[in-house]
C-alpha cells in the first residue's frame, strides 16, 4: 500500500495504551491518543505527569513498557531511516560545535537530509528567517541569549524535512512576542500537512494552535 493511501486511512501518529514504568515508578500511565496529518495535539499536565516521557516514546528515544506506537502506520524505530526521515523532534538542547556559527549549524542539518543542495539551502534560510534569526547568522551558539538559543534550536528542528514534528515546551525562555511568532511558524507547518505534537505549559500557545488537547492530569 502506498504512503498516500496508508496515511489517508490511518492517523499519522497512533498511541495505543502506552505506559512507561521504571522500577517501581510510573513515568507515564497508560495513554491512548492519535494525531492526524495537518493537526496539532497539545499535551498538558503538571510537571511529572509524563509529558516529556510520552514525547520521548513518540520520538523513539525511549521504549514503552506497555502498549504500542505507530508513525505513518509503521512501528517506531530509530534504526529505521524512514522513521528518522519522518520525525523531527526537539526534546532538549542539542549538542553544538563551538567552531560553527548559527547559520553553519542550520545549513548542516538541512544538507544532511535534502538530496538537492538548493532545496537544503532554501529550507535552512526559511527556518532562520521565520524565527527572526537573520541578524544572528555569524554568531556562535554560546554567544546567544537564552531566548535566542531556544529559537536557534527550533530552527535546527525545522530546517530538515519531516512529516511529524515533536516539541517539548518550545516556548521556554521566550517572551510573548516570540511565543506568538513560534505559534505562527508551527501553524504554517500544520497547514502544510505536518502532524504536530507539543508539550507545553503555555496557554497562549495552546489557544493559538491546539486542534485537540491531551491533559495527562485528567485521564480516567
Amino acid at each position: 500500500m502506498s504512503d498516500e493511501h496508508r496515511t489517508a486511512a490511518l492517523p499519522e501518529v497512533a498511541v495505543d495504551r502506552v505506559g512507561v514504568v521504571a522500577g517501581d515508578v510510573t513515568l507515564l500511565a497508560p495513554t491512548t491518543t492519535h494525531v492526524d496529518a495537518g493537526e496539532v495535539l497539545v499535551v498538558r499536565g503538571h510537571n511529572g505527569a509524563g509529558k516529556s516521557t510520552l514525547l520521548k516514546v513518540l520520538a523513539g528515544v525511549r521504549a514503552p513498557s506497555s502498549g504500542s506506537v505507530t508513525i505513518g502506520g509503521a512501528p517506531v524505530s530509530r534504526r529505521d531511516r524512514m522513521f528518522r526521515r519522518r520525525v523531527s523532534a526537539l526534546l532538549g538542547a542539542p549538542p553544538t560545535a563551538p567552531d560553527l556559527t548559527v547559520e553553519d549549524h542550520v545549513r548542516m542539518v538541512a544538507a544532511t537530509w535534502f538530496d538537492d543542495r538548493g532545496a537544503a539551502e532554501q529550507s535552512a534560510a526559511a527556518a532562520l528567517g521565520e524565527l527572526g534569526l537573520e541578524g544572528l547568522l555569524r554568531r556562535f551558539p554560546h554567544e546567544l541569549s537564552s531566548g535566542q538559543q531556544q529559537l536557534f534550536t527550533l530552527a535546527l528542528s525545522l530546517a530538515r524535512p519531516f512529516d511529524v514534528l515533536i516539541l517539548d515546551e518550545p516556548e521556554q525562555r521566550l517572551d510573548a512576542e516570540h511565543v506568538e511568532r513560534v505559534g505562527e511558524t508551527l501553524d504554517r507547518r500544520r497547514s502544510a500537512g505536518v502532524a504536530v505534537v507539543i508539550a507545553t505549559h503555555s496557554q497562549a500557545l495552546t489557544s493559538q494552535l491546539a486542534d485537540r488537547e491531551l491533559d495527562l492530569d485528567r485521564r480516567p
